[in-house]
């Protein structure tokens, strides 16, 4: 087997390894995030930036952004699920990773983001 086949198998398993969904973290679509926006038993967080928060956003969602979510995690209880929504997902689903390898069970990704949202 020639090393370009080997690095390409490699390449192809570590995409596929990255992508897999994390044991532990929910993921909803927005029509669904509707009907859990009034739980008090439930935290809501963006991860956006300022800019994108202040441009548009939802009234139970706060901002904490994702590079400041480790610095700012001690704000948030391990006790109340964790319901993190971004732009399009993909660092919201960051975000989750990051909250379950920092001790949180119950966490919700939002899938398409605030561009899903209507």
């Amino acid at each position: 087997m020639s090393t370009n086949i080997i690095i390409i198998i490699i390449l192809l398993g570590l995409l596929i390894w990255r992508l897999r969904p994390v044991k532990g973290i929910r993921n909803i679509t927005t029509a669904e995030l509707k009907n859990e926006l009034g739980d008090n038993n439930k935290q809501f967080i963006d991860v956006r930036t300022p800019g994108e928060f202040k441009g548009r956003s939802i009234k139970e969602f706060k901002n904490i952004p994702l590079d400041q979510l480790t610095n700012k995690v001690s704000s948030l209880s391990k006790e109340k699920e964790v319901v993190v929504i971004c732009q399009s997902g993909m660092r919201s689903a960051r975000a989750a990773k990051i909250l379950k390898k920092l001790g949180f069970q119950k966490i919700t990704n939002v899938k398409g983001g605030m561009s899903a949202w209507q």
